[in-house]
């Protein structure tokens, strides 16, 4: 799924000419998709997509120890992806961006258009 509109060569989202933004702008694109590039990541968020959701849930979830869901969801909320609630002694994660899910069908459509 390209960003560009389709209509002519600007982008579909910012609305300005392809190849005018700022080139800190695709650094920091990078660092989101990065942190994207991620399977435990990609589920997490999926299921934040329902809902919030605990730790220890999302442990479950991806079936992974508590330290290592602990260090991807630290890396999804230092990207603004998610952020985190303390309620008691847990903390309830919600997704932040959902825009986030437009990812599961544009990587969908490019696997689709590769086979």
């Amino acid at each position: 799924m390209s960003l560009l509109d389709g209509s002519d060569d600007r982008c579909g989202v910012c609305g300005r000419p392809s190849g005018e933004r700022d080139p800190d702008e695709y650094r920091h694109q990078a660092e989101v998709l990065r942190a994207l590039a991620n399977a435990a990541r990609l589920q997490m968020i999926d299921r934040l997509s329902t809902g919030d959701c605990t730790v220890s849930e999302l442990t479950e979830l991806v079936g992974l120890d508590q330290s290592t869901v602990s260090k991807h969801l630290a890396t999804l909320r230092l990207h603004g992806i998610v952020e985190g609630r303390r309620n008691g002694n847990q903390v309830f994660y919600h997704l932040l961006t959902p825009c986030v899910l437009d990812f599961f069908a544009c990587a969908s459509r490019v696997m689709e258009e590769r086979r």
